[in-house]
Formats: C-alpha cells, sequence, structure tokens
C-alpha cells in the first residue's frame, strides 16, 4: 500500500506524472485558424465549444480569441432560450410550440455557425449580423 502511495520518479528526478506547462505555446497561423472555425462550428452544439476554446486558446492566439469570443456572444442567448424551450415543452396543452421553436432555434443557429464557420476558415473575421456581445 505504502508503495502506491510513493510518487513515481524517471531516472532525473521528474514526476513521470506532470501536466501542461503554465506558458503553453502560441498558436500558429493555421492552427489560429482551426480553433476560430471550430469555435464557430461549435455553435452547432450550443455555447459550450466556443466558451471551452475562447477559455483555453484566448491568449494562445489573437484570431481564436477575437473569433472564439464572437462565437460565444452569439450563441449564448439561443441557447439558453433553446434550453428553456426544452423545458417548457413539458408543460401541458402549450408543450408542442416549444417543441417547434426550441427545433427552429437550433435550426437558426446551426446555420448562422456554419456560414460563420466557413467565413473564417477562409481567414476572414466574421461578425454576426445580429449579436448582443455581452462579453467584452
Amino acid at each position: 500500500m505504502a508503495e502506491n502511495a510513493r510518487e513515481h520518479r524517471d531516472g532525473q528526478g521528474r514526476s513521470e506524472y506532470h501536466g501542461v506547462p503554465a506558458n503553453a505555446l502560441p498558436l500558429t497561423a493555421s492552427e489560429d485558424r482551426q480553433w476560430a472555425t471550430l469555435a464557430h462550428f461549435g455553435g452547432i452544439l450550443g455555447c459550450v465549444p466556443a466558451l471551452l476554446i475562447y477559455l483555453i486558446f484566448r491568449d494562445r492566439g489573437p484570431f481564436t480569441a477575437q473569433e472564439s469570443k464572437e462565437a460565444l456572444n452569439f450563441s449564448l442567448p439561443p441557447t439558453i432560450a433553446a434550453v428553456l424551450a426544452n423545458i417548457l415543452v413539458f408543460v401541458p396543452v402549450v408543450g408542442n410550440i416549444f417543441a417547434v421553436i426550441a427545433t427552429l432555434i437550433w435550426v437558426a443557429l446551426t446555420c448562422f455557425s456554419v456560414a460563420a464557420g466557413i467565413h473564417v476558415n477562409r481567414g476572414q473575421p466574421h461578425r454576426y449580423p445580429y449579436n448582443l456581445r455581452w462579453i467584452k
């Protein structure tokens, strides 16, 4: 039991279980464009992919920081509205209306996200026409 509790070390005194350094390397231009594109395409799944990409890569690539923030600002309100609509689906009588509303929100979010992702993949910044821009 005591052996399992010991920290495993390699021949140079370092732990064999080590993480990524706190100061990760900056993204290359192609990686920067790739993560920015994925932030927009992630809108298909709601605001979570854009949020994760923004939090992880905002300090590593300027294009990714700009575009993931734009994607997060755009996808956050529809995601909240879709979650509320999906909860209201369980209300008797009007539940079917909310199911249609949730579906329409998802379809619109998907169309806008895919169009933005294609635009950003070409290396051009994208601004959504209807965006609240809560995160500055």
